[in-house]
């Protein structure tokens, strides 16, 4: 490697691909140029990623995508080697197991997937295509605010049409929110560790982020209410319902104590709950305990498909719709009217409860083969969540863990990425059961995670 180092190092700064694609294409050009050949021996991470002026992570995930197109393999206790042209194969499903994006599994049966292309074919049929490819008024149809209303329906059954807003995806949804409540330096409170998209939407406004801590009920009620006395902070997020990352659902006397804390300070609640209708045994939302202050958001993407970016907004009262809808409207213009035509069809027939279900049946299998492998107490989890918080044994650093399985071609994401402070993240991770394609690569992956947990890094490090 010392004879080419310069020339990697060179091609890859000028080079405009991402320097991980870089170094698997590197591998590939040398490999038929015959600078590499079968059986050689690639240099160790942390040697490679010196030579080349590189983290740890880009150059794991450079061997992991050479793995993955069949170029290289790695020998327990010997290595990363070339390998031949002849023995050159992918991993299952070309290599890379994705459980990074915590998306909702894929349900395969043949029925659904029917009533789904059904579903498409419909618009095909509409009676005035040109309607759907026009301008419309935010917030969508009446009969769009109906479907929307139903949907929440279970959780929410005093919703009404009036109050709702059909908005393109909760994350735009959740960047007007943040902008209609709290200005640039101004002060917002959150889980410590917090789905990572309200950290960064609370970068890009210049908003501050005061973390509450998280017990096994949820956000600690007391240190909401020090916030509220001492820091006066213009709203709370949260995401009671099987939390992203840590799948901690509040309990019902923790959501009665925090809504009561939100009444008596009057501290307005965005209540992000994408997996609100996830579990068969349904929790009361805060909207239901505080309506006069929480904005409810609930979608369709981790309960139908991650595609299907279409988020309802309930609001306290109309007066507070008129005014999200107006911040919206500035932001996104409008939901799709193709993707909210699908959506309401797929409420109005039952296909997105149909695979509602199908999801919540896929996660609870996933979920039955993570608890055959994972060492018992070391995770959090929850029957029809299709994520998983894994504590990580001494001496396993997380970004380490991380790394040493995406170059086995695992993909899982370490917990500082949800530290709203950033400081003291626990060693963990999060693991998605549901970017896997079906179960067979779930129970891959998780067997490379297993195997991976059970030696120390010094004796993992040699595999690379």
């Amino acid at each position: 490697m010392v004879d080419y180092a310069n020339r990697w190092f060179k091609r890859i700064r000028e080079g405009a691909r991402p320097a991980y694609l870089a170094i698997a294409e590197l591998i590939a050009e040398d490999m038929k140029s015959g600078r590499l050949s079968a059986a050689d021996r690639l240099p160790p991470l942390r040697t490679l990623a010196e030579q080349l002026g590189l983290n740890y992570t880009t150059v794991a995930r450079g061997y992991a995508e050479a793995r993955r197109r069949g170029l290289i393999d790695a020998r327990v206790g010997r290595g990363t080697f070339v390998c031949s042209p002849s023995a050159a194969r992918p991993l299952r499903s070309g290599g890379w197991v994705e459980m990074t994006m915590n998306l909702p599994p894929e349900p395969h049966d043949p029925l659904l997937l029917q009533r789904i292309h059904d579903g498409f074919a419909m618009l095909h049929r509409h009676g005035d295509l040109h309607a759907l490819l026009r301008y419309q008024e935010f917030g969508g149809t009446p009969e769009d605010r109906d479907a929307g209303a139903r949907w929440m329906g279970p959780l929410l059954p005093k919703a009404t049409p009036e109050r709702l807003l059909v908005c393109p995806g909760i994350q735009s949804t959740l960047v007007a929110l943040l902008a209609m409540l709290a200005g640039p330096g101004e002060l917002i409170c959150a889980e410590a560790i917090a789905y990572p998209g309200v950290k960064a939407i609370a970068a890009q406004l210049g908003i501050r982020i005061h973390p509450l801590p998280l017990d096994e009920e949820g956000i600690d009620a007391h240190a909401f209410e020090v916030a509220c006395k001492e820091l006066q902070p213009k709203a709370l997020y949260c995401n009671p319902t099987l939390q992203n990352p840590t799948v901690t659902t509040h309990s019902e006397a923790r959501r009665v104590a925090l809504a009561d804390i939100a009444l008596r300070y009057s501290v307005p609640i965005i209540e992000d709950d994408p997996y609100g209708l996830l579990p068969l045994r349904a929790s009361t939302p805060l909207a239901a305990l505080a309506p006069e202050l929480t904005f409810y958001l609930t979608g369709l993407a981790k309960c139908v498909g991650a595609g299907l970016r279409v988020a309802y907004l309930l609001a306290p009262d109309v007066r507070r719709v008129k005014r999200a809808a107006a911040a919206l409207r500035s932001m996104t213009v409008m939901a799709s009217p193709l993707t909210t035509a699908l959506a309401t069809h797929w409420i109005n027939d039952g296909t997105a409860e149909a695979m509602l279900t199908a999801i919540r049946r896929e996660s609870a299998e996933r979920q039955k083969i993570a608890a055959q492998l994972l060492p018992v107490g070391t995770y959090r989890s929850h029957p029809e969540a299709f994520h998983i918080w894994l504590a990580l044994p001494q001496p396993w650093h997380r970004i380490e863990f991380a790394s040493h399985l995406a170059a086995r071609g695992v993909g899982v994401v370490a917990s500082h990425a949800f530290c709203i402070d950033g400081r003291n993240p626990p060693e963990a991770v999060r693991i998605c059961l549901g970017g896997p394609i079906d179960r067979a690569e779930c129970r891959h992956a998780l067997e490379l995670i297993h195997d991976t947990l059970a030696q120390a890094p010094a004796v993992v490090a040699g595999v690379m």
